[in-house]
């Protein structure tokens, strides 16, 4: 199960050939609406998903290994919103209501981590609502997230006043009555970007344990189709938000575990060679 993109077109249209494995894609064109079945339901082998949402799946003893391959990152920076008439740093959030579509989701994720990195915001100088559980079942939000109504739309809530900023990552309806919390969100998010190293993940690939165990060639052969889509693709296959390789994700990938832990939505601070686990010695 994987998203319509120019990186997977040539999978899905089954233009790269192979002799080990034949693949039976799903009807999907956005990879979201399958992630509970993914994580619920077990339903697919190799699958799309959030990293977040693949870090509480981990976390909860779901069947799934990691592959090295990013699907989809982007800059979270701009995702930060507030009124347009209100006008307050991101250092200033202290104390203040912030509201998501849903805790757990992997943008907040980001955005909290940067808040805390850059601007010394620690989870609990925010009052955090969210208006939806996750996508693991299994999953509990921490302590002091508070519930937001589930049918007043983010951005009514902003401009209501009943929150002082959102946490959006698509696109906003509301434009000229909203602004960007944190300044120039782009070039800070390039700044941030060329400093640390980190590219903020968004969506990575999973297998199921049980075909890394019995058929670790398939497994191998899986990410080579995965490598040549997306390089069939061409400069639209090619995003350096998208990297692929155990060395290139490592310390994006280390970034977002660290998130997760110190969010309080996972047990433990996980090394990046647990999630690979026996893909490490497949993909050598």
């Amino acid at each position: 199960m994987f998203g319509s993109y120019p990186k997977t077109a040539a999978l899905k249209n089954h233009e790269i050939a192979s002799d080990r494995v034949s693949l039976d894609i799903a009807p999907v064109d956005t990879a979201q609406k399958a992630f509970k079945d993914v994580v619920r339901n077990h339903l697919f082998d190799v699958a799309e998903l959030a990293v977040v949402t693949y870090l509480l799946a981990y976390d909860a003893g779901h069947p799934y290994t990691l592959l090295p391959f990013v699907m989809n990152g982007n800059f979270h920076h701009k995702s930060l919103y507030s009124r347009a008439d209100d006008v307050f740093s991101a250092a200033d959030l202290r104390g203040k209501r912030v509201a998501m579509r849903s805790y757990s989701q992997t943008t907040p994720t980001w955005v909290r981590g940067i808040l805390s990195d850059e601007y010394g915001l620690k989870m609990q100088d925010v009052q955090w609502w969210s208006q939806e559980g996750a996508h693991v079942a299994e999953y509990k939000d921490p302590d002091g997230v508070q519930g937001l109504d589930k049918t007043l739309g983010l951005e009514q809530a902003l401009l209501d006043g009943k929150v002082d900023a959102i946490i959006a990552g698509g696109a906003i309806e509301n434009k000229d009555k909203l602004r960007h919390v944190i300044d120039n969100p782009q070039a800070s998010a390039r700044e941030w970007n060329q400093r640390t190293g980190v590219i903020p993940i968004n969506h990575v690939v999973v297998v199921k344990n049980e075909l890394v165990r019995q058929h670790p060639d398939a497994v191998a052969e899986v990410y080579r189709m995965l490598v040549e889509s997306r390089e069939a693709a061409g400069a639209e296959g090619v995003n350096e938000l998208q990297p692929f390789g155990f060395e290139k994700l490592d310390l994006s990938l280390r970034k977002v575990i660290d998130y997760a832990y110190d969010q309080q939505m996972i047990k433990k601070r996980y090394a990046p060679d647990e999630l690979y686990g026996d893909v490490l010695n497949i993909l050598k």
